[in-house]
């Protein structure tokens, strides 16, 4: 859309220190998934001097948060051009250094075997299912959970966190697999009280290395 930040839909909003454009009119998704809105806070507390992170990011919500709470710089990857478009319109709102913040647009699985980058703080928060044109496969992510987890465990700084989150209601983590890692369930932690009545809207773990 030209000109889409002064179309009527659009509109600033406040949360914790950043600002984002969001719209309840035009797509599916206003452009901030308010069910996270505690992890961006802890994403934000935690982020001094840090490389974060972001795949799957979205409009890069979470991005904003860390870059605002010091992280020294990030990495957010989506295949979206649309949703990327919106978090750099972010960026620009919060006087976010793109050189140091850098969108990617990019199918995460393939990004991810790519990488070669080491980060201290990753947020992973992947679609339930995807068979987009665009990636070379289908992403299940309780097929593929293991993998990406993996994936991003050997990306991350000794001392580093990864935050897995998933809205699958019927997910189930493998712990098995994952025995290796020092797993926290932090999903009732993760859940605003706007979603206490709902509090399978997503679940969320904490991986560390033991």
């Amino acid at each position: 859309m030209k000109n889409w930040m002064k179309a009527a839909s659009f509109f600033v909003v406040q949360e914790g220190q950043g600002k984002f454009w969001v719209n309840l009119h035009d797509y599916l998704d206003s452009g901030l998934f308010l069910d996270h809105r505690p992890l961006r806070k802890r994403i934000c507390a935690e982020a001094r001097g840090k490389r974060f992170l972001n795949l799957f990011c979205y409009t890069a919500s979470a991005t904003v948060h860390a870059a605002l709470g010091g992280a020294t710089q990030s990495v957010s990857v989506d295949m979206s051009n649309t949703y990327l478009d919106w978090a750099q319109r972010n960026f620009a709102l919060n006087s976010i250094n793109s050189d140091r913040h850098q969108l990617v647009q990019a199918d995460c699985l393939k990004w991810l075997q790519q990488c070669r980058q080491g980060f201290d703080l990753i947020m992973l928060d992947p679609p339930t299912f995807s068979n987009s044109k665009r990636m070379e496969g289908v992403l299940d992510v309780q097929r593929d959970h293991v993998a990406m987890i993996k994936r991003c465990m050997e990306l991350l700084a000794p001392g580093g966190k990864l935050y897995f989150s998933t809205n699958l209601r019927s997910f189930k983590l493998d712990i098995e697999a994952l025995y290796g890692y020092a797993i926290d369930d932090i999903s009732a932690q993760t859940i605003d009280l706007d979603f206490s009545r709902n509090n399978k809207i997503h679940r969320c773990f904490l991986v560390q290395q033991k």
